[in-house]
């Protein structure tokens, strides 16, 4: 159910598969999105499911209403009730105990930490987001905190990998101008963008030293959820935070 990584002093990191939900299909079985169309009551009963397995309370958890864009928030607890979760595609936090989540179906989670610091970050990376910026507006906000990139541990998790990413020679020629390191083709011999290569490359232009990418492509794997493939799907969610 959850790929739980080695913490780093005291910074934890952890990344969902689908399985071990009450969804019922096309979202069997872990879906922990809230917009795509399931029960929002098996939704909150896996979300209470993940936070349990991985001892933190599911009412400390800060989700994100994405949209694709680079805009960070920084937050000090959940969003109130009576307000709407604001669309954003990065979060940072202070605030040891809360967790912070992304949710993905191909898109390449981020999950940033500087533990000395006591910073914590999660970002949504899909292709526009990438090419927008947002991992390096989230690794902004965290250094206006007192992180230091050479401190920051960077996890990215389950994401349609470059030899599946197939996109029109136009838009790879687009992405490749503002990040060269997303230039891909796939195992087929057409155009295609690696999502996760243009993140890693823009964390170790910052400064960013210990990085670890996830071997998992979405579209490949039955365990995951994957919009390009099934497009009326679940989503998996990445976690992280600070003891």
């Amino acid at each position: 159910m959850i790929d739980r990584l080695e913490p780093v002093n005291g910074a934890h990191f952890a990344f969902t598969d689908r399985w071990g939900g009450v969804s019922a299909v096309p979202y069997e079985e872990l879906n922990l999105g809230g917009a795509v169309g399931d029960d929002p009551e098996a939704v909150r009963t896996n979300r209470a499911r993940a936070a349990t397995a991985l001892g933190l309370d599911p009412g400390r958890v800060v989700w994100m209403n994405q949209v694709h864009g680079s805009d960070v928030a920084v937050v000090d607890g959940p969003w109130p009730a009576d307000r709407d979760i604001p669309s954003v595609d990065a979060i940072v936090t202070t605030r040891r105990g809360l967790a912070l989540a992304v949710l993905t179906a191909d898109c390449t989670p981020v999950l940033l930490a500087d533990p000395v610091a006591g910073v914590v970050a999660a970002a949504h990376a899909g292709r526009p987001g990438m090419v927008a910026g947002v991992v390096p507006a989230a690794v902004k906000a965290m250094i206006e905190l007192g992180a230091d990139p050479a401190r920051i541990s960077a996890r990215t998790g389950p994401a349609v990998c470059g030899r599946c990413y197939e996109v029109p020679e136009a838009m790879r020629a687009e992405v490749a101008e503002t990040e060269p390191a997303a230039w891909a083709e796939t195992s087929w011999g057409t155009p295609a963008v690696d999502v996760t290569a243009g993140v890693h490359a823009q964390l170790e232009r910052l400064g960013v030293t210990d990085r670890r990418a996830g071997e998992v492509c979405t579209r490949e794997s039955g365990d995951h959820y994957s919009y390009r493939r099934d497009r009326t799907t679940g989503r998996l969610a990445g976690y992280v935070w600070l003891d």
